[in-house]
């Protein structure tokens, strides 16, 4: 986690570091259907000192998500490819050694978008948004504002379709506020602040969506827990119940 920002607006071209590496572990994986489910899991790793590449590559293996959103990713994850196959693209943040990152179990039409946040004046902040045809995640690691991560929530949403999720650290307290929205993440807490107060500060909002399940993971070498959550567009719900 970040120390505490103060308001302010910068606005930079972002580096994107994509990476594609098949691998014999996930050519067997089975695809859901476009308009199908996804699951995906939300993961702070806490740069340097947190979870390991083999860590993370350790998760994919065991829970097979579709897509795995990291937070305080470094340069170390980029091999993440070449561990479990699939599809990688990672967003430094400005002057940090960390930054966000996004793994696919299949290709990535194109690379995520990356969207300038309100900033701080210490960090400035992005989010990666990934389209994926019927809906978009986008991957966020919010500040420690509470005014300023909300104001970062609204310009994310004024990216996204009507069909959309945000997932990732939000460093946040109290409710997101964020009209059109709907808190559909694990209700457990994910951080411990100061190893005494638990907080649930990573979060799925979803809007045109629907969460078929939602789980807080074991925590490991990070001091965040990561989220797994299994998400499908409101129109497909419909027809299966139809």
């Amino acid at each position: 986690m970040e120390r505490q920002e103060a308001q302010g607006t910068h606005r930079r071209r972002r580096r994107i570091i994509p990476r594609v590496r098949p691998g014999p572990e996930r050519s067997a994986a089975p695809e859901p259907p476009v308009r199908g489910q996804v699951k995906i899991i939300s993961w702070n790793l806490l740069r340097v000192t947190g979870a390991s590449l083999d860590e993370v590559a350790a998760l994919v293996t065991r829970e097979r998500p579709d897509l795995m959103l990291m937070q305080e990713a470094t340069r170390e994850i980029d091999a993440l490819p070449d561990r479990v196959g699939g599809h990688y693209c990672r967003t430094p943040l400005p002057r940090r050694i960390h930054g966000l990152a996004i793994w696919s179990a299949r290709p990535m039409h194109r690379p995520p978008a990356v969207v300038p946040l309100p900033a701080g004046t210490l960090i400035e902040r992005v989010s990666q948004v990934l389209d994926l045809g019927d809906f978009a995640i986008a991957n966020v690691h919010l500040s420690h504002g509470q005014v300023l991560n909300r104001r970062q929530l609204r310009r994310i949403a004024e990216w996204l379709p009507a069909r959309a999720a945000v997932l990732g650290d939000y460093n946040l307290l109290g409710p997101a506020l964020l009209p059109g929205f709907r808190d559909v993440g694990p209700r457990q807490p994910t951080h411990v602040m100061g190893d005494i107060v638990p907080l649930r500060i990573d979060r799925c909002l979803v809007r045109g969506m629907h969460c078929l399940e939602a789980a807080v993971l074991p925590r490991g070498a990070s001091d965040h827990r990561p989220i797994a959550v299994r998400l499908v567009p409101g129109e497909a719900v419909l027809r299966v119940a139809a």
